[in-house]
Parts: C-alpha cells; structure tokens; sequence
C-alpha cells in the first residue's frame, strides 16, 4: 500500500497488459476477459479498434488508437444517454508490442484526459510515483513514460488543446467511427 498526495491509502498494482488479436477480431483486457471487436485498421503509424461495452451501465463503444512511435493509445469512449463526461479522449501512456497479428499493450500509469479546445489533465503520476518505489516499475520505463507524457502535453496544448490536430501534425491522421 502507497499514500497518494490526497492522503489516502492505495493499492499499487503491476502494470496492466492488454492484447489485441487482430485475426480473432478480439481485445483481451487487464482482468483477463475476452471481448469481441467489430472493427480492426491496421495503417502505418498504428492501430485502430472499435468495440461495444457490452452490459456496462455507462460506456456502450470504445474507438481506440494505438499509437507505437508515440507510445500513446488515444481512446475516445462512447456513453449512454445521462452518462457523458466532461472529456473527448483519454490517453493511456503505454508500451506498445507487436508479434504477428497480436499486438500487446503494457500500460505504464499515466494518463491524460483531453478537453478539446480547453485543456488537459495528467492523471495517476501517484500511482506512477507509487510503483517506482515498489519496483514494480523500473527507473527507465518510469523516466519515459514521464517524458512521453511531458511531449505529448506539449503536444497538445501547441495544437489548440486538439490531440488530434497535434497527431496529424505528425503525419498520424486517426478517424473514429462514432461522432
């Protein structure tokens, strides 16, 4: 158990591994679960996926980019009617592998909520801070998450607050789905 800045006691977890297994059309999560994908696009900076949330009283779709060379996967979440947030895309910093058809994400704690326009928010540097001094991450992969954050913030924020004018700044033009 760590104390966050708040004060409060918190359960520091190893970093979550996710998969993506292009050719079963599937996503397996961090708890293990398998779940169908309607849609998979493979283009030269990354990887786009669309799935529903089946049964979650909130989400109904996830839109998904992973985004290798950025160590980034852009998500933008689609909720039932009541239970919108004040967001557009949340941001996972993450290593990103590829083995075949199977792509694998090791989430690295940090995240970062875009607000189109109006700003961002890096989320869970505690629980970042956290497992460091756990060893369940070491000083290097903690150093560049940091510095993959910091960029992509800057990023960002040079861009109108708008991650996806930043990323097609980059020549990584991502289109979603869902409006």
């Amino acid at each position: 158990m760590t104390t966050s800045s708040a004060g409060t006691r918190m359960h520091i977890h190893p970093p979550k591994i996710e998969y993506f297994d292009l050719d079963a059309k599937s996503n397996t999560d961090p708890k293990g679960h398998l779940r169908g994908v309607e849609e998979y696009r493979l283009t030269p900076h990354g990887l786009y996926m669309f799935r529903p949330v089946p049964g979650h009283p909130h989400l109904s779709h996830f839109e998904s980019w992973l985004l290798p060379s950025q160590g980034l996967r852009v998500t933008r979440q689609s909720w039932h009617p009541g239970h919108e947030r004040d967001y557009d895309l949340y941001i996972d910093l993450v290593e990103i592998s590829t083995g075949g058809s199977v792509w694998k994400t090791v989430d690295l704690y940090l995240d970062i909520l875009v607000r189109t326009g109006r700003g961002v928010t890096v989320l869970d540097t505690d629980e970042l801070l956290g497992a460091l001094d756990q060893g369940l991450l070491g000083p290097e992969r903690a150093r560049w998450a940091l510095e993959n954050t910091y960029r992509a913030v800057a990023g960002i924020a040079a861009h109108g607050h708008d991650a996806v004018r930043w990323l097609a700044s980059l020549g990584m033009i991502t289109t979603w789905r869902r409006r």
